[in-house]
């Protein structure tokens, strides 16, 4: 039989399509399909079947679609009983109704129907996943699916706007019935997303799948994204989490951040989790928490690049190379007297121009702003305001330079106030 060229049909369309053997017996209605997933994600690997001894599948190469819509089998051998395969993806049970991430468009979406293609006959499988549907045109396919004929229903679907997400762009989550949850297509991609949109991915996904994805992060990237949270739902996020798992996150996080998130959660918790860190991120985190949180010093980081006073800016570049801190949050270099006493700053910008024997006390800024390490979050944000500032260093009592406070998080605060 003459296979037509590529065509697209739905899955809504396929399901309960009879299904015959190259004699015309009906062995079967299509009752799912199979989906391959990890390397080969988006081969279709069979259709499952309803026959009158049970479920059935049948690989996708011993398929074909007939003229008349409906399937044929190549051969007329006995059908393979469906066991449970953890490497398939079922469209209908598993996807349809489900919410999954779009990853190129970042965000959580359900799914209302699946898009397939139909391949020629050369093809290393003829029938493929192309998109998922999330709009009303799949919403219409089911609704009146049984109640129009197949062909005026898909003319009356086409009515309304197609709003598909490709298949490459999807990440599926899936809960099987003892409540296990795993990524169940390639979640590398998540790693990729700005950790304030995977932040509200997070916060849109009911909790088993919200768990699945965020243990599914590297734990730099989980810390990024734990640090956009609210506190709320930072809370969700750690709940089912062992204390050595989110200290080790917690590690990647920003020490002011973590000081702020370790705040919010019982004081038995926190030390259980203080506990389990390194000592270096662990001191630098207690630090922090003796602080009033509306002060300065409860809104600083201790993580910036200073260098001697007398240094030059090859050494300058070496301490940024060595800077174990998030590198964006870099915009200024701190010239520390052996004291620890601020003496002045060097913009990046000038660092990157100047020639390696420079010495920074000559790019310096003579004057630098700072603050004192009581200093309230609301006379903060005025100086930001004031002085359109990217970042301002904080000093204890004795002129020491301890920390530096970001802009970022100065927004943070007024947007709470809002």
């Amino acid at each position: 039989m003459q296979l037509r060229a590529t065509t697209r049909v739905s899955l809504t369309a396929l399901l309960g399509t009879p299904v015959t053997d190259a004699q015309g017996t009906l062995r079967g209605k299509l009752k799912d399909i199979a989906v391959a997933t990890g390397a080969d994600a988006g081969r279709v690997a069979g259709l499952v079947l309803k026959t009158r001894s049970g479920l059935a599948i049948v690989p996708s190469e011993e398929v074909m679609e007939t003229p008349a819509g409906t399937l044929e089998l190549r051969t007329s051998g006995a059908l393979v009983p469906l066991k449970d395969q953890g490497s398939y993806l079922y469209l209908q049970q598993d996807l349809i109704d489900r919410q999954i991430i779009d990853v190129h468009g970042r965000k959580v979406v359900r799914v209302n129907d699946v898009d397939l293609e139909w391949l020629g006959r050369g093809a290393a499988h003829l029938l493929r996943v192309a998109e998922v549907e999330v709009g009303l045109r799949g919403a219409v396919r089911r609704i009146f699916k049984g109640l129009l004929p197949r062909a005026t229903l898909e003319t009356f679907s086409r009515r309304f706007a197609a709003n598909g997400i490709p298949w490459q762009f999807v990440d599926v989550i899936e809960v099987d019935p003892a409540r296990r949850v795993k990524l169940r297509i390639e979640h590398e991609r998540l790693n990729e997303i700005h950790p304030s949109d995977l932040a509200e991915i997070l916060e849109d996904l009911p909790p088993a799948e919200r768990e699945a994805v965020f243990i599914a992060l590297d734990e730099e990237v989980a810390a990024e994204a734990l640090e956009e949270a609210d506190p709320k739902l930072q809370k969700a996020l750690l709940e089912k989490l062992d204390d050595e798992k989110i200290a080790d996150i917690v590690e990647e996080m920003d020490p002011a951040a973590a000081a702020d998130l370790l705040a919010e959660l019982s004081e038995e918790q926190s030390d259980a989790i203080l506990e389990e860190m390194e000592p270096e991120e662990r001191q630098e985190v207690e630090e922090l928490l003796e602080f009033d949180e509306d002060s300065a010093a409860g809104a600083m980081t201790s993580e910036f690049v200073a260098v001697a006073y007398e240094a030059t800016v090859a050494q300058a570049v070496l301490a940024l190379k060595n800077f174990d801190g998030d590198p964006e949050s870099v915009t200024e270099i701190y010239l520390l007297s052996e004291r620890r006493v601020l003496r002045g700053s060097v913009s990046l910008a000038r660092v990157v121009m100047a020639q390696p024997e420079t010495r920074l006390s000559v790019l310096a800024e003579s004057r630098v702003l700072s603050c004192s390490f009581d200093r309230r979050q609301n006379e903060l944000a005025e100086i930001f305001d004031k002085y359109n500032l990217h970042s301002l260093p904080v000093l204890d009592n004795i002129g020491r330079m301890v920390g530096v406070v970001h802009a970022d998080h100065v927004i943070s605060f007024l947007r709470e106030r809002l």
